[in-house]
């Protein structure tokens, strides 16, 4: 009788633990598929956000710093502009509002202005989006174009690991740009601080 309880306890450990791999597997199997969807639309969307070349004398942005910036609407969402960061080898475009279904399209403006030096953007850590930040260092330069084609210089001043629910920080300070993801399983989150680099 003993030794039937065994084999049976036995049994639905070997079930469990079976049951437990195949989940993880189908968890990994779902973080590759919405991270290589994510990437097919990107390379899209850069090719469509149209940014002007044609610098006026004296941008708007300068006359008025607390101007809403311009936007370009592709497929319904609106973009602010791209981030380019060429040591990570990365061009990613920035949608102007940060909602849960944009941050699956693309990073997203969390906060801030480029024109006020006080940007804040979010990005989920798929490898085609912020997954690849944590390969950042001080130093590295980070280059911003919005839509009418003005360009931002910042360089990487501070990398800093917060909490996850550490959302208050993310946004104070005198950082003039601020890029932050969560890491793999969501445990702290990873920010990304710069200093604008003026002409």
């Amino acid at each position: 009788m003993k030794n039937k309880i065994r084999r049976n306890l036995g049994l639905a450990c070997i079930v469990c633990g079976v049951a437990l791999v195949a989940s993880a597997a189908a968890l990994v199997l779902y973080n590759v598929y919405v991270d290589n969807k994510a990437a097919e639309g990107i390379d899209e969307i850069i090719r469509q956000i149209s940014i002007d070349s044609e610098q006026e004398a004296q941008p708007d942005y300068i006359l008025n710093p607390n101007m809403e910036m311009p936007v370009a609407t592709i497929d319904g969402v609106d973009y602010v502009g791209k981030i380019s960061i060429p040591e990570l080898e990365l061009e990613l475009p920035v949608i102007s509002e940060c909602t849960y279904p944009n941050l699956k399209i693309a990073p997203c403006r969390y906060s801030g202005s480029a024109y006020l030096d006080n940007m804040v953007i979010a990005g989920h850590n798929y490898s085609s989006f912020f997954g690849t930040l944590k390969n950042i260092s001080t130093g590295n330069t980070i280059e911003f174009t919005d839509i009418d084609g003005n360009v931002f210089m910042y360089e990487v001043a501070d990398i800093q690991v917060l909490s996850p629910t550490d959302i208050e920080n993310m946004i104070v300070g005198d950082w003039n740009l601020t890029l932050f993801t969560c890491t793999v399983g969501g445990r702290t989150r990873f920010a990304v601080r710069c200093d604008r680099l003026h002409n």
